[in-house]
């Protein structure tokens, strides 16, 4: 018997495949020219170093006014004196007591007994010709007893257009005269600082009451007034004030 033919060797099983590896994933974009990771972020400023605490007692106080008010600037060396000081300063003797500047405005500091006079020359003198009164106003210093009043003149002139402040110190008793006849609009003007701060202007057309009652008990804008209101300034109780004013409201009705 003839041999068998021989088989064809059976095919060798395929060799394993290695793992494939995984896909890296890309890397953000190096600075050009160099494949360098980027470097880290920069660390963030130190926080400045906290502030000492204030001792007890140390605490910020603001700086109050002095108690006899603000003192009067004097002019400058190199200043040089209005033509309008100068001249009204020969023509009343007396007339001016200081003069002070700031801000470039002169301020001129006149005797109540004297204010009518200065007046006048500030309104007629042909250099001066202070023809407009645009405010008159005061301010209150209780503890400088001698005069507590600052009353304020602002007075400005249409022709030349130049201005100054007259400054009149007073008392709570000391008499006024009123400018009403220089300066009609100090009208208003003068009753509204007399019930404000009770000034004694004298001489006025119509001195009442602008922006109070009548019968209202003192002067609101004085520095020592009753923040309560007025039945603390002069009576005990603030109904009695009201008593008061309804037995003097049914008085007139009858």
């Amino acid at each position: 018997m003839p041999d068998d033919p021989q088989k064809p060797d059976a095919p060798a099983p395929p060799a394993p495949t290695a793992a494939r590896p995984a896909p890296a994933s890309p890397a953000a974009p190096g600075p050009a020219g160099g494949g360098a990771k980027p470097s880290a972020p920069a660390a963030k400023p130190a926080a400045p170093p906290a502030r000492p605490a204030a001792a007890a007692g140390e605490a910020h106080v603001p700086k109050a006014a002095p108690a006899t008010g603000p003192s009067e600037p004097l002019p400058p060396a190199d200043a040089v004196v209005p033509g309008f000081i100068v001249s009204l300063q020969g023509a009343i003797s007396g007339g001016v007591t200081a003069l002070s500047y700031y801000l470039r405005d002169w301020t001129i500091i006149v005797p109540a007994a004297r204010i009518l006079e200065v007046g006048r020359h500030l309104r007629d003198a042909p250099d001066a010709r202070f023809d407009y009164l645009s405010d008159l106003t005061a301010t209150d210093w209780p503890p400088r007893t001698e005069a507590r009043f600052d009353v304020v003149y602002c007075l400005y002139s249409t022709k030349h257009r130049h201005r100054v402040r007259v400054k009149v110190k007073v008392s709570e008793q000391d008499p006024l005269p009123s400018v009403t006849g220089l300066w009609p609009g100090a009208n208003w003007l003068e009753r509204e600082v007399w019930d404000m701060f009770g000034v004694n202007f004298t001489g006025h057309p119509d001195r009442r009451r602008i922006l109070m009652p009548e019968d209202w008990q003192g002067f609101p804008e004085r520095k020592d007034y009753p923040l309560e209101g007025p039945g603390e300034l002069l009576m005990e109780n603030p109904l009695d004030w009201l008593k008061l004013r309804q037995t003097k409201e049914e008085a007139e009705l009858e």
